[in-house]
Formats: C-alpha cells, sequence, structure tokens
C-alpha cells in the first residue's frame, strides 16, 4: 500500500468510526483523507470503496494492537490480549465493531459480509495460535466477541468476566 494509500484509508478509518456510514458525505469523507476529491477517487473509486479501504486498515491496525509482542506463555498471551481488547474498546471504539456496522449499514453486501467473516476469523485464529488453544476458535470469537458487547456496560469487570472463561477454557484443554 502507497503512503497516499495508507493515509487516505486512515482517514477514511476515523471518519467512519467517529461518524458511522451514512452520515458523512463525500467531501467529509474527502476532508478526512486529506486529499482533493480527484486523489480520493483516483484511490478509491466508490464509496463502497472507501468503506473496504476503511476495514481494511482497521483489519491491520487492530491485529497489529492485539497480537504485535504477545507474550509465549499462554496463560499470559491471553491475558495480555483480552487485556488488549479492552483497551481497543476504550480508545478506539465506543460505537461499537466497525465492521459489524458496516454489514449493517449496508446488510445486502457480500463483500463486506466477506471482510467481516475474514477479519472476525483471522482475529479468532490468531488468538488460538497465541493461546495454544488451536481448534477452539469458535469459543475464543465468542469470548472475545462478548468481551467486545459487554464492555460498554462493564468496562474492566467485562475483561476481568472474560479473563476468567478464557482460563476455564486452558484449564479444560488436554496438555
Amino acid at each position: 500500500m502507497t503512503d497516499t494509500m495508507t493515509r487516505i484509508a486512515a482517514g477514511l478509518e476515523r471518519a467512519f468510526a467517529a461518524r458511522g456510514f451514512a452520515e458523512p458525505s463525500v467531501e467529509d469523507l474527502r476532508d478526512a483523507a486529506g486529499v482533493s476529491l480527484r486523489t480520493l477517487y483516483k484511490y478509491v473509486p466508490s464509496r463502497a470503496d472507501m468503506v473496504l479501504a476503511a476495514l481494511e486498515h482497521r483489519h491491520a491496525r487492530y491485529l497489529a494492537h492485539l497480537f504485535d509482542g504477545l507474550p509465549d506463555a499462554p496463560e499470559a498471551a491471553l491475558d495480555a490480549l483480552l487485556d488488549r481488547v479492552g483497551a481497543w474498546m476504550a480508545t478506539e471504539t465506543s460505537h461499537g465493531c466497525l465492521f459489524h456496522g458496516a454489514v449493517a449499514a449496508e446488510p445486502g453486501s457480500e463483500r463486506l459480509r466477506e471482510v467481516l467473516g475474514r477479519h472476525k476469523a483471522e482475529v479468532a485464529r490468531r488468538a488460538a495460535d497465541a493461546t495454544g488453544l488451536s481448534g477452539h476458535e469458535i469459543e475464543l470469537s465468542l469470548i472475545m466477541e462478548g468481551l467486545t458487547q459487554a464492555w460498554s456496560l462493564h468496562h474492566d469487570a467485562a475483561v476481568a468476566s472474560a479473563k476468567r472463561l478464557g482460563h476455564d477454557l486452558l484449564r479444560h484443554e488436554p496438555a
């Protein structure tokens, strides 16, 4: 990805995260991207492409936030991972999951459903690999998705509860 495209995608991600998918006008998105309208359309020729660029940027940032520099020990990796989900919720996503929001804004879009599915599957797979829970991607997905939904109501208590569930899963995994 070129520097210009990265800058555009970052601006689009910020705009959609702050204002949803229906509200920002193309002019608002252009301003958020910090480029001319011509440059914006050169890199992302449609609003649908703008949404996809924002989601791809978000995906890369989320993966880096969750998985870069995790501890090697499964229990420590699980705790760090769930702490990082809580930190992401506190700082990045006060309106909920951007991927789910995109699908909710355009429920008939197969492209958006595919991006959502790919994002969630990769997060679950990498979480399973990092915690030694391969084969338990669905359970980890439920724990992490539950945390993202409960966080806005319960904050640190939601993180603590997710950790308890994750540790229960680790205890029941055969060595």
